[in-house]
């Protein structure tokens, strides 16, 4: 059983498997949005905010895995990678680059309904999970809504600058390693990406109005990692 309709974006440029999985997806109370490129997707995850995402890898503008690694950037939606890859290290590397499931081909209606319902689930326990806003001086984090606001004004951040900005403020007073950020933010164990953490640190100090050498809420412990302080 399906928990509650959702949007679903299918990126799927096979028109009997799309035809097929329209069909399956609608009859569970679904609502579909298909389309063919990865180039369609990307805008659609930008500007219509799915809820959910089959993702075929075989696509004919981009790669399906470069493709998840760029929606990776802009969003946090759900995604289930659809594939005819079968071997441990293709699934890892799925995984790795931001899959939430998989589902190799062929595959049934029922089958892709329940991978649906598992990760939906799992996707919305998280959201109420999530405190309703974190207030540290004048800046509101609210992550249920991904909104944060500086003395009263909104802040444009990307997927990744609010993710790191959520984290820290959760645990304000805190050293935060750039190894921690990298396994829990990321979610990835790279060796020697210090670097893609600086350079979202150095992006959340411009925009907090802040630089490494006058910090107000981003304090880097030298060798160590970043704490955020409340500066009232």
């Amino acid at each position: 059983m399906v928990i509650a309709m959702a949007m679903i974006l299918l990126v799927e440029d096979d028109r009997i498997i799309t035809a097929a999985l329209t069909r399956a997806l609608t009859d569970a109370g679904h609502v579909v949005r298909p389309v063919g490129q990865a180039a369609q997707a990307l805008k659609i995850v930008t500007q219509e905010r799915p809820d959910l995402v089959i993702l075929d890898l075989g696509l004919p503008d981009i790669d399906g895995t470069d493709a998840l690694r760029m929606m990776r950037t802009v969003s946090d939606v759900p995604v289930i990678v659809a594939t005819a890859r079968r071997s441990e290290a293709d699934i890892i590397a799925l995984l790795s680059a931001g899959a939430d499931d998989y589902v190799t081909k062929p595959f049934s209606g029922g089958h892709i309904l329940a991978r649906i319902s598992a990760v939906l689930r799992r996707a919305r326990a998280t959201v109420e999970q999530q405190p309703n806003a974190i207030t540290v001086g004048e800046l509101v984090i609210r992550p249920r809504q991904r909104r944060v606001e500086l003395r009263g004004e909104p802040l444009q951040l990307t997927r990744r600058e609010f993710d790191v900005l959520a984290y820290l403020a959760e645990r304000v007073g805190q050293v935060i390693s750039r190894r921690e950020l990298m396994n829990q933010v990321w979610q990835q164990a790279r060796i020697g990406e210090e670097q893609t953490i600086d350079v979202h640190i150095s992006w959340l100090r411009r925009k907090l109005g802040e630089t490494a050498a006058k910090p107000r809420y981003l304090h880097t412990v030298r060798g160590v990692g970043v704490m955020m302080v409340d500066p009232q």
